[in-house]
């Protein structure tokens, strides 16, 4: 299990370092107490390995959202409960279904988006604890990598 989450932290820091697929590969928004990290990248970049032990279908037609909620002050990762959805410039709105994946110290929650070639999204995702709710909000066109 130790050898999947370390290939599957390297498969993330290799995302966020070399993709074509968003210029601006990670994101952050301070909500709250909280720095909010997000990414949407394409589903081709995980390994077949990767994807499959979390049940994602690599596909050029897939965008995989990857959202990552610390604590401003500590820096530790937050267990909260992330929803959201994803409406294109049409009004065509998809509800996002994440997971969370925990390892070791990380936490990520993870959903698969389909989309369109030069499809733009605006997602509204919700992160909240007992005690608060924040919302991030983001745009961004996906792109077919061919």
């Amino acid at each position: 299990m130790k050898q999947l989450a370390a290939k599957m932290a390297m498969t993330l820091i290799g995302l966020m370092a070399v993709l074509s697929f968003n210029a601006q590969a990670e994101q952050k928004q301070t909500l709250g107490e909280w720095d909010v990290h997000y990414m949407v990248v394409s589903t081709p970049f995980l390994t077949a390995d990767v994807a499959a032990s979390y049940g994602i279908v690599r596909s050029k037609f897939n965008a995989l959202v990857n959202i990552s909620v610390l604590d401003k002050t500590s820096g530790e990762a937050q267990r909260l409960n992330v929803s959201g959805n994803a409406t294109n410039l049409l009004g065509n709105s998809r509800q996002l279904s994440f997971k969370k994946v925990e390892e070791g110290d990380a936490i990520y929650y993870l959903a698969v988006l389909p989309f369109r070639d030069q499809e733009t999204f605006r997602f509204t995702i919700n992160v909240a604890d007992g005690k608060r709710q924040e919302t991030l909000k983001f745009q961004q066109k996906m792109y077919v990598d061919e």
